[in-house]
């Protein structure tokens, strides 16, 4: 009994460091896709979001709501960036479902347009299009 719980604690802590390696190799692979989006380098964003979808098997509905900009989500930093083509992408690329749910600070993203006075943005325009 007791080998099977060193053995079972082994196999724990191995598997641990292995999930922590995993993470970080993820935020360093998206430490300045903050930067890209604020920039509104859309090709930088594809190369980007293409990468940790080949690297790590993770869409960006996976990691967007652990993703922040300064307090802000990556479409609201585009939002305020006035970042079109980024915000544009990023708004096509997330799943329907997600982009209705209230985000980390517990409101909508179309409230939170609306609240902000950003609904002439021309990605307001997207995401409306999009619910």
């Amino acid at each position: 009994m007791k080998g099977k719980t060193i053995v079972f604690s082994t196999l724990f802590c191995v598997a641990s460091s292995m999930s922590f390696s995993a993470n970080a190799s993820i935020e360093a692979a998206l430490a300045n896709i903050c930067n890209i989006v604020k920039t509104d380098d859309k090709s930088e964003l594809r190369k980007k979001m293409k990468s940790v979808r080949n690297d790590f098997k993770l869409k960006l509905g996976d990691y967007y709501e652990g993703i922040s900009c300064n307090g802000n989500s990556l479409i609201r930093t585009a939002l305020l960036s006035e970042a079109l083509n980024t915000g544009t992408l990023l708004v096509k690329k997330m799943p329907k479902s997600k982009l209705n749910k209230p985000e980390v600070d517990g409101i909508k993203l179309s409230d939170w347009i609306a609240q902000k006075g950003l609904d002439s943005s021309p990605i307001a325009q997207v995401v409306s299009e999009r619910l």
